[in-house]
């Protein structure tokens, strides 16, 4: 993959989520041109008036055909918050996300999942396993269905594995590799997330590969 100009058209899910947020806000300071995709525009953070919004929902086949178009780059932060139930959206979502960047010719995806989805699993430690066990077990399913059809697809995927995400300030530093040494609870600011997945829209270091985040 060649290296990107630095303003590229990124398409960003799960624009209004708490990592999300952080993520519109961080791409934007840093020249790309944002669009989003969001069921209710009014909940995007202050600031983000420059992104342009598609209103619609990530399991719309439509409305991410429609988003998706003239991108050049997507970047998921989808998910259910602090529900226990993931009613499925990853599941649903991947797979359309997936078609429609193949149809629009559009390669690079960026999509931030959870540390011990997959082979991840590995390196989680013996707490965080588990509440994945215990009280995660469907949304790790969901994530799991979701991370099969990207991983299976063409495109220039990267799947993002942080470790729990906390409210802390952006430090701008984390660890990432495909391997990662955790113990007790590790965590990682969710500003710190968004800031390593706007590095990741042209950076091509772990392209194709599942990489673990954590501060």
């Amino acid at each position: 993959m060649s290296p990107m100009s630095p303003m590229s058209k990124v398409l960003i899910l799960g624009a209004t989520g708490g990592t999300g947020r952080h993520l519109v806000l961080q791409a934007l300071a840093a020249a790309h041109d944002v669009t989003v995709l969001v069921r209710d525009p009014s909940r995007l953070p202050p600031g983000s008036d420059r992104a342009r919004v598609v209103t619609g929902d990530a399991t719309d086949a439509a409305a991410v055909g429609q988003a998706v178009r003239g991108q050049d780059v997507v970047v998921s932060t989808l998910g259910v918050g602090n529900a226990l139930k993931s009613n499925g959206l990853i599941a649903k979502a991947a797979p359309l996300v997936v078609d429609a960047m193949t149809q629009a010719g559009v390669r690079r995806l960026v999509w931030t999942s959870a540390y011990g989805v997959a082979e991840t699993y590995r390196d989680v430690p013996v707490i965080p396993r588990i509440m994945i066990a215990v009280l995660l077990r469907d949304l790790y399913a969901d994530k799991t269905a979701g991370e099969a059809a990207i991983a299976s697809s063409q495109l220039d995927w990267t799947l993002v594995h942080p470790s729990t995400l906390s409210n802390r300030p952006r430090t701008g530093r984390c660890r990432a590799g495909e391997r990662l040494t955790m113990s007790g609870l590790p965590t990682i600011a969710r500003a710190d997330v968004a800031d390593f997945l706007v590095k990741q829209i042209d950076d091509p270091s772990f392209l194709r590969k599942r990489v673990l985040i954590s501060s």
